[in-house]
Formats: C-alpha cells, structure tokens, sequence
C-alpha cells in the first residue's frame, strides 16, 4: 500500500517545508498538497525542492480558475524540476466557491468541462514533446495557437506528469475512470461503503466507457480518509474531539453527504448546515456522533490503526493518505505506523 499525508491547509509556507521534510523522514511514500489558503502548484514546488523522494500531488488543484495552458506549464515545469515526482491533482469545487471566493464562472456541466478540460492539458503536454502547436477544440476549451516561442518543447523525452482526479459523486469517479492516471477520494466520502457502492462502480462505468483496464493501466485509487489516532487512549481521545468539529463543518457541505445518505443520515447533514447558517460554529460537533465518527472514520491507537485500515481499504485501494499526528514528539513510533501501513 503506498502512504501519502496530508497537511494542515493553514501551514505557512515556512512550516509546509518542515512539514514535508518531517513527511519524508517519517517513510512516506508521498505528500498531498491542499489548496485552501494556498496555491497548490507554488507550494508543491516548495516540497519538490525541499524534498528528495517524495511523490508531490496536488490534492487538489482547482482546474476551473486556472487557464489549461498555465496549469499545463506549471505542471510541465514541476515534473522537470522534480526529477518526476510531480503528479498533478485537479478538481472542481463547488459552485458558490468558485463563483464567490475565486470571482470565476462555473458551468452548469462542471464533469464534463473537467473532461474538456484534462483533454487540453494533455494535448497541451503533446504540443510540450512534440514542439508541434496543439489542435484541441471542445465545448468548454479550444487550445490551438502556441508558437514555438512559446512552446517549451521539444522534448520527445520528457514523460508528462500524471494526471490525479478528486471528486465524491459517481459521475466524477466515472470520470477519472474515463480520462485520469488515478481517482483520490474526500475525506467525507472513503469509507468502504461508499468505495462499493459508488466510488467503485462509478471507476468501472468510465473504464467501460473508454475501453480502458484500469489494473492493467496501472491506475491508482487512493483513499483520501480522514483517521483518528494517538499514541495513547488519552492522547487518541484528544484527537478524536479535535477532528469532530472538523468533521462536522465538512459533511455540512451539500456535495459531502453521499455516504451520510448511504448510511441513512441523509438528515444530519441540513441540520449542520442550518447551525452553520445561524453561525453556531460551536455546536457543530454536537451533532456528530460517537456512532457516526466510529462507523465512518478509522479509529485506533498507534499500535491499532495499521490493522484497521488493513481490514477496511487493502482490498479496495492501492494507496491511502494518512496523517501524521500534529505532536511530532511521537515521529519514532509513528515511523513504525507508516512503515506498518506500507506493509498492508
């Protein structure tokens, strides 16, 4: 099983450098890059030169405020600096964020301009290695200039960066099974349930559709889950109450309840929502049960937690993220974490 972490979004960049230095000596096989107060592809290259080995992924980069060609140069440029370790990851987001925070249009079909919307970057790192203009035209996109003075290329050697998909609804895993090189799933939406009965089936409808073997094409699902742990019961009590609140804010979002509804919760997320809409912030964790947090989320001591992913994700997923614990006093115990994990 390959191992990624995460990372606390509201790291300055000064302290994303510690985090994946410390992410690197831990065994690690990788770091996601978050976007959230941050740029996504600025802070990656910040780890790819601060780092030796990781695998850098974006996780995720927000494709609809971002030009394909930018995206496509950036990406270009960090699997070249990185000596290959960059993987892009690329999203959506929702609606209200794209067209309120980031001042961007959101189109009434978001799967299929992503759709569009990978096909550019792709041609555009064909035009990259060839040297040759691209000739992409879609609904969404129409790539087709790019002189020579501004193409990179060529560069018949270079392999692109792969591309990751994130998403939670079926049509979005249909899509990375469709077009993607790998499909990272929402902390809200890993559970085993949902691998089955959505995320899984919605792989295979876009393999089926693309003709593709997604095993025989090597392709990646990682479960992005989020989990609860601590070198002690006290110190994993801790954490639990920590992460509740958490949780409670995320499956908030309307685009987060699939495995809320799978379960027959589909009515905790409204009530969430509605404390938000009151600016109740401090209530949210009320709301989320200890029966909620133990069936979605994968909860253990240190000695416990590599078992409990085992049992849930080593049939279901090729890679998994992991979080290291926010008290990097424990970093000798959870190594042998890691390395435990490595081994599923």
């Amino acid at each position: 099983m390959r191992v990624y972490a995460g990372m606390d979004p509201r790291l300055s960049p000064g302290q994303i450098i510690e985090h994946a230095r410390r992410v690197e000596a831990l065994g690690y096989d990788g770091l996601h890059v978050a976007e959230t107060i941050h740029d996504a592809l600025a802070m990656a290259l910040l780890v790819a030169e601060h780092t030796e080995r990781l695998t850098v992924r974006t996780s995720v980069a927000l494709a609809f405020v971002r030009s394909p060609t930018l995206t496509a140069y950036a990406a270009w440029d960090l699997a070249a600096f990185s000596g290959g370790r960059f993987e892009l990851g690329l999203g959506t987001q929702i609606r209200q964020n794209i067209e309120e925070r980031y001042a961007m249009a959101f189109s009434d079909d978001p799967v299929g301009q992503l759709r569009d919307y990978v096909g550019a970057v792709r041609a555009l790192f064909a035009a990259f290695a060839s040297g040759v203009a691209p000739s992409f035209e879609s609904i969404h996109y129409r790539v087709t200039r790019l002189q020579p003075y501004f193409n990179p290329g060529p560069d018949p050697d270079r392999v692109p960066p792969p591309i990751y998909l994130g998403g939670v609804q079926r049509k979005a895993c249909a899509l990375a099974g469709e077009v993607a090189d790998g499909f990272v799933t929402h902390p809200t939406n890993s559970n085993p349930r949902y691998l089955a009965d959505v995320c899984g089936p919605g792989l295979q409808d876009g393999a089926a559709a693309a003709g593709r073997d997604l095993a025989g094409d090597g392709f990646e699902l990682v479960v992005g889950t989020q989990d609860i742990t601590g070198a002690s019961p006290d110190a994993l009590a801790a954490e639990r109450e920590r992460q509740r609140k958490l949780l409670a804010f995320l499956y908030s979002t309307p685009a987060y309840r699939p495995t809320l509804e799978l379960y027959g919760w589909g009515e905790l997320g409204p009530q969430l929502r509605q404390l938000i809409h009151r600016d109740q912030w401090d209530d949210l964790g009320a709301l989320l049960s200890d029966e909620v947090i133990d069936t979605l989320v994968p909860t253990g001591t240190f000695e416990e937690i590599p078992g409990l992913l085992a049992e849930r994700y080593a049939q279901a997923a090729q890679g998994l993220v992991l979080s290291p614990p926010a008290d990097s006093g424990a970093d000798g115990a959870f190594a042998e974490v890691v390395a435990a994990v490595r081994a599923i």
